[in-house]
């Protein structure tokens, strides 16, 4: 009999921010340490981790952490992890170069200490509790699942995983790994359910390869291909087909894309020294037009959108888009990043007509399709099953969806960020308690949260603008030696509004005129009446609320 907990920081009713806990007797594990990308309002904020307080009030009951792949809504919060804790880290080969290199540029040097390649045939022993890696089909190389042993069965963490029959992994390996896990028992099946309202089957990549070469056969100037970072597979195919036909390749920003650089190491891409371009900036007398390129466009989420867009608009350092370009779009936009694809093609359309799309069952996601999880399932057996990394309706389709397979509608748990899953003697025991969590927002990298203060400003300033109120005062002598001056940015137009200029200047006056005429001036307040008054004059002449920053200087002659 064994006390087991399951729990979510982060990962699940969201996209990204994977972080899950499985408590065995007091023995703690983490499962991937993910972040999230953020939604359009979070003005200025680059990404979004975990609040770890839970892990930090348990610290000495936690063993490790155990990596699913490399995409960063499963590793980009573990430097922020491991900065404040010494935890193991164990994954896959490919896995655990990107994690070595990106720990290394956030100023973790003793990665040697911290970071452990686990091999599929090595299990690790914590006690009562067995830790199993197996390989699984993915879109990013070294994908891995995991199982857990206990003494009331397995719980097994298949995340991100397909049946992709033409993926390069041993599917032998992987079935019967699975199929010794069904025999012994598998208490719980944590899996992803994102693709669960995919209905559709996996497409041919041979029909896709056929288009792909058809259509860069086809091209009469350079060929252009934006792909997310962690598509490994379609990058493989794109960049295989292309030297078939004797093509140049060049990848924008390869150094700075870890997946990729990675992947071209370790040979998951093949690309010969001879047929590597390395692009020079835009001059008069180099646009980097050769007609024989194939531009590789690589990036995460919206980023391969902003840089198209760059691109499109002739600002790009690298490559201008022009009409003799062909666009090969070999990814579908991920959700949340809906709007900002369709403006993005909208701009391409205006630069050139040669865009080529494809249909979505030619590019499923990595995740698990709705029949692909059912196969799971099946395969497995689970008493229990919890569905995590999506969003709520994402779970209830899961829920649905497995629902035909005999399985009580009681037994496939939808659980929230927090709740504590207890499982005693091999039975669920339901929601017993909670445990914090929340979100850091991330700019740059500065690892204290944004506060929601820092972001109401970028909101005001993104919409009314910002008012300076510079002056230079003599406390002695109670005078205004110079000013004031007022500077605006994103408000107005000072030139066609010197009217509303020198009302802000006559208050100013007032405001100065009062405070000027006591014993001792009071900054503080003087600053404060000067931001109240002129917000007032604002928002009732104009109904706008721009952020007033007055700035007096004690200056004595």
């Amino acid at each position: 009999m064994s006390k087991i907990n399951f729990i979510a920081l982060g990962g699940v009713q969201e996209i990204g921010k994977n972080l899950y806990i499985l408590e065995v007797d007091g023995k703690c594990f983490i499962v991937d340490c993910g972040l999230k990308y953020p939604s359009s309002d979070l003005r200025g904020i680059d990404f979004i981790i975990n609040d770890t307080t839970y892990i930090e009030q348990n610290i000495k009951n936690f063993y490790g952490i155990f990596l699913t792949n490399a995409s960063n809504t499963s590793i980009g919060g573990v430097s922020f992890l491991l900065k404040n804790y010494r935890l193991r880290v164990y994954a896959s080969k490919f896995t655990v170069n990107i994690v070595k290199a990106m720990l290394i540029e956030d100023g973790i040097s003793d990665v040697d200490e911290l970071v452990f390649e686990l091999d599929v045939k090595s299990p690790l022993i914590f006690g009562n509790v067995t830790i199993r890696a197996f390989e699984v089909s993915n879109n990013i190389p070294g994908s891995y699942g995991y199982s857990f042993k206990t003494p009331d069965g397995y719980l097994i963490f298949a995340l991100e995983y397909n049946f992709d029959q033409n993926a390069n992994i041993n599917y032998s390996y992987m079935y019967r790994e699975l199929a010794v896990f069904a025999k012994d028992g598998v208490l719980a099946l944590i899996t992803s359910s994102i693709g669960a309202l995919t209905e559709a089957s996996r497409g041919s990549i041979l029909e896709l390869s056929l288009r792909l070469r058809n259509i860069i056969a086809g091209a009469s100037g350079r060929i252009i291909i934006p792909i997310y970072s962690k598509d490994i597979i379609r990058l493989k195919l794109a960049c295989n087909i292309a030297l078939e036909y004797n093509k140049k390749i060049a990848i924008i920003g390869r150094k700075n894309q870890k997946i990729v650089n990675t992947a071209c190491e370790m040979e998951y891409v093949n690309i010969p020294n001879e047929s590597f371009v390395n692009l020079k900036y835009i001059t008069d007398s180099n646009d980097n037009d050769d007609k024989n390129l194939v531009i590789i466009v690589p990036g995460e989420r919206d980023e391969i959108f902003r840089m198209l867009e760059r691109m499109s608009r002739g600002f790009d350092r690298l490559i201008n888009i022009k009409e003799s370009d062909t666009l090969i779009l070999l990814n579908k936009a991920e959700i949340g990043t809906e709007r900002k694809e369709a403006k993005t093609l909208d701009l391409l359309y205006k630069r050139t007509s040669n865009i080529k799309t494809f249909s979505e069952s030619l590019l499923p996601d990595g995740a698990a399709t709705r029949e692909e999880i059912k196969q799971m399932v099946n395969i497995l057996k689970p008493k229990y099953i919890i569905p995590v990394l999506g969003e709520y309706r994402h779970q209830y389709s899961l829920k649905d969806a497995t629902s035909v397979l005999n399985i009580k509608e009681d037994d496939i748990i939808i659980p929230d960020n927090g709740d504590v899953l207890s499982f005693y003697n091999g039975k669920y025991q339901g929601i017993k308690s909670e445990v914090p969590v929340g979100e850091i927002l991330i700019d740059g990298k500065a690892i204290d949260d944004v506060s929601d203060i820092v972001l109401k400003d970028r909101e005001i300033l993104s919409q009314d603008g910002l008012i300076i109120i510079t002056a230079s005062i003599n406390p002695r002598i109670k005078k205004i030696l110079a000013g004031p001056e007022v500077v605006t940015r994103g408000f107005i137009f000072i030139k066609d509004n010197e009217q509303v200029i020198n009302h802000i200047k006559e208050l100013f006056n007032i405001v100065a005129d009062k405070y000027l005429k006591a014993k001792f001036i009071n900054w503080n307040d003087f600053k404060t009446d000067v931001k109240a008054e002129v917000s007032k004059y604002i928002y009732k002449d104009m109904k706008r609320n721009p952020i007033i920053i007055p700035v007096l200087l004690s200056t004595e002659m």
